[in-house]
């Protein structure tokens, strides 16, 4: 079994879904966000691909709510869209369907990166940003210095097992040398 500091280092890591870019509040009135890129990143696709990875997993953790569809196509040269879907009817899973309340944005993501995305998706829906407590803060401090600790640790290990191997090999050599003029 692994240690449990090292399995709770590990939980800390998902820390970073609450805080970050895309950890954003959307108002009541945001019923849907679609996404439409294309799978790889080529001709303009890669802001909207990272905004995916990235900034949306925040923004589906702090608004349940909202229903978001993401379409990867393979067209790279097709468009990279996102649609916010505006209204008081409830929300439905069909993209494609609008109804006579509905308002719809679309912004091309198209070879822009994915802070610009963010920021246009912000300024459009007038979300609010997830700020971190102190307590947070305080805990993401804490996770950087242990960060920092660990790649000095590697960095230490790492030199001492290279002496550890030279040495070795040294040893083998001379054993070699030995056993070369015995025979």
């Amino acid at each position: 079994m692994v240690n449990i500091a090292k399995r709770m280092r590990h939980l800390k890591t998902l820390f970073s879904i609450r805080l970050g870019p895309g950890a954003a509040i959307l108002p009541k009135d945001v019923k849907r966000i679609h996404l439409d890129f294309a799978a790889k990143f080529n001709d303009g696709h890669l802001g909207p691909r990272r905004f995916f990875q990235h900034c949306l997993p925040r923004l589906k953790y702090h608004n349940p709510a909202v229903s978001m569809t993401v379409n990867r196509t393979t067209d790279q040269a097709g468009p990279a869209t996102l649609t916010v879907f505006f209204g008081t009817s409830p929300a439905s899973p069909a993209p494609a369907s609008t109804s006579v309340n509905e308002r719809v944005e679309v912004i091309d993501m198209k070879h822009r990166q994915e802070a610009e995305i963010l920021a246009r998706l912000l300024e459009l829906t007038r979300a609010v940003q997830v700020r971190a407590t102190e307590e947070e803060e305080l805990e993401l401090l804490a996770m950087e210095e242990e960060r920092v600790r660990s790649e000095g640790d590697r960095e230490r290990n790492r030199l001492f097992l290279e002496e550890k191997r030279r040495q070795e090999a040294l040893l083998a050599q001379a054993k070699a040398s030995v056993n070369a003029s015995l025979a």
